[in-house]
């Protein structure tokens, strides 16, 4: 199938319609595209997985149209989701909540929990609208890219991962650029499980002030936490500039002709030595997160086995960034 208009109301339809008789449509959100089925059927879940080469115990994340149909998958909706949500949603966060019994065990990778976002991006949005009315509660949805590689941030990235027999809505490039923020709720502390673009301080203030603490060996399972992720086919090494620097001056300019060794992302080290291809990072940590798997892709495409990046800043801004940037590192 051809890439199609998210915006055009027959081809919305038609997405909502494969979606209920359990195929599966790529979607835009305003983080990165997503792989969706729905998620109340065991055998359409289990496409996304095949599809991925994604390990079937390792849980997607569940979007809904609203809190009201996110309570639906809820066996309890904790005090701290809804102080999330309300503050959050639509937007680029995901909860972990207490799975409701008999729901979408296939998509929660067999956990008794469950993660949860009701996306910004229209096109979204429309979609789950008019899945709901077909009796499709919720749409599971990764990222549409191979298991463990670079996101997508395009309706082409999608097309290039799985080719034409995908269905892929076009809502334009993704607004945020990386995925969600995931917090635990399902346990007696909130939990930070993946930082996205919404800051820390953030988060907490609308838990009243509570601190986030940190991942622990009780978490559950969730998307995008695995230690190596997001990774291109280059091997991916993380410098602070000095470093970058001091790597640069030894490499030297690279031969007319010839193929680089490495690509360079860098957000303060530049220019570069002459025939290394490389990329500006953004000063500005959301303009950076909206750039990071673009770029990735287009260093990638380069050719060369290595992409030396400047390590982003330590603030609490960047903090998405750096964790994408250093699970593709550990995947090298």
């Amino acid at each position: 199938m051809p890439i199609v208009d998210g915006h055009d109301p027959r081809a919305l339809e038609h997405a909502a319609r494969a979606l209920a008789a359990g195929e599966l449509v790529a979607l835009p959100t305003e983080t990165v595209y997503g792989l969706g089925a729905r998620a109340d059927d065991d055998a359409a879940v289990a496409r996304i997985f095949a599809a991925k080469g994604r390990p079937a115990d390792h849980p997607l994340i569940v979007h809904v149209p609203d809190a009201q149909s996110a309570q639906a998958f809820a066996a309890t909706w904790p005090e701290r989701a809804r102080r999330l949500t309300e503050a959050f949603w639509p937007g680029p966060l995901t909860v972990i909540v207490p799975r409701a019994a008999g729901r979408a065990g296939a998509a929660a990778g067999g956990q008794s929990t469950i993660g949860l976002r009701c996306p910004a991006h229209p096109v979204a949005h429309a979609l789950l609208v008019q899945a709901a009315a077909l009796g499709v509660s919720g749409i599971a949805a990764p990222s549409a890219n191979r298991f463990g590689r670079v996101s997508p941030t395009q309706a082409a990235h999608v097309a290039s991962e799985f080719g034409p027999g995908l269905l892929v809505l076009d809502g334009g490039a993704c607004q945020v650029g990386i995925e969600s923020a995931i917090v635990d709720c399902s346990r007696d502390r909130a939990v930070l499980l993946r930082p996205g673009t919404l800051p820390r301080e953030r988060l907490e203030a609308a838990l009243g002030g509570e601190p986030l603490a940190d991942r622990d060996a009780d978490a559950p399972r969730a998307s995008g936490t695995l230690e190596a992720h997001y990774a291109p086919r280059a091997k991916v090494r993380l410098m602070d500039a000095g470093a970058l620097r001091a790597a640069l001056s030894v490499l030297g300019p690279v031969r007319a002709g010839a193929t680089a060794p490495v690509a360079v992302y860098s957000r303060t080290v530049h220019p570069l030595p002459a025939g290394v291809p490389g990329r500006a990072m953004p000063a500005d940590a959301a303009a950076a997160a909206r750039a990071l798997f673009t770029a990735l892709r287009e260093l990638d495409a380069c050719g060369t086995p290595l992409i030396w990046i400047e390590t982003p800043p330590s603030d609490s801004d960047w903090d998405g960034v750096r964790d994408r940037l250093q699970r593709a590192a550990a995947a090298g």
